[in-house]
């Protein structure tokens, strides 16, 4: 299996891009305008939800302690008066590019997921974070460019070693079986094992499945589809799928 391993500067520079495109989409819609990937949302809604999120890591990411913090995560701010929600996005986005360019990636910092609790964490989870939210504002434009294949192949690491085995599943139920997932424009490939409600990322090509329940699913499309696919912005079906699809069920986030 080969996974992407990234780096502050590769998430950064992921978030320079993602940003300002986050931004122009949100420009482009009126405040009202309903994002389609995350029903009953309006492009309002979302700016704030992802700025809320940008306030919360940077007092999270720059406290310098592994403790969980005792605020828990504003999922929208109240407006600003005089703001409109573009510009609170825009200052808040500021402000954590700012803590993001000094930061230790080693220094000690909370986070929710089985990871070492380092604040080099928290560049790659805005990235990923920022990017699926670029793709559901330009998407509310009847855009929604695909998320760079690097990137995206980074994000579907991060679905398989960070939000699945931190139980964040978007489902909850039982599957045994193997899943593969092939990157096809990144070269890239990951077996995921299922086991009730367990789950366990594997690290090698050659894979033999012992349990008592031998379906296997076999998922093939481009790093940003099977990412999307992951986070339920697109079905699986839009991929290509050879098995048990139901397994799928097991590996989506949310």
């Amino acid at each position: 299996m080969s996974r992407m391993h990234g780096s502050k500067d590769f998430w950064i520079g992921a978030l320079r891009a993602e940003g300002p495109a986050f931004a122009a989409a949100v420009a482009e819609a009126p405040p009202e305008t309903p994002v389609l990937s995350c029903p009953g949302w309006t492009v309002t809604d979302m700016a704030l939800h992802l700025t809320g999120i940008y306030q919360w890591v940077r007092a999270v990411a720059g406290a310098g302690r592994t403790t969980a913090p005792e605020q828990p995560r504003s999922q929208r701010p109240e407006p600003v008066p005089g703001l409109t929600a573009a510009q609170q996005w825009q200052q808040a986005y500021d402000d954590l590019m700012v803590l993001f360019d000094t930061l230790d990636p080693e220094a000690p910092a909370w986070n929710w997921a089985p990871q070492p609790k380092k604040a080099g964490f928290w560049p790659r989870r805005m990235a990923h974070e920022t990017a699926l939210h670029r793709w559901d504002a330009q998407l509310a434009i009847a855009a929604g460019d695909p998320i760079e294949a690097k990137l995206a192949a980074d994000g579907v690491s991060e679905v398989l070693d960070t939000w699945l085995p931190a139980g964040r599943r978007a489902a909850t139920g039982q599957w045994r079986g193997l899943v593969r997932l092939s990157a096809t424009d990144a070269a890239q490939e990951w077996y995921l094992r299922l086991r009730g409600e367990g789950v366990a990322l594997l690290d090698t090509g050659t894979i033999l499945d012992h349990d008592e329940h031998h379906a296997r699913v076999h998922v093939s499309g481009t790093a940003s589809d099977l990412l999307l696919a992951l986070w339920g912005r697109v079905s699986f079906e839009s991929l290509t799928v050879a098995g048990d699809p139901t397994l799928l069920d097991g590996v989506r986030t949310g």
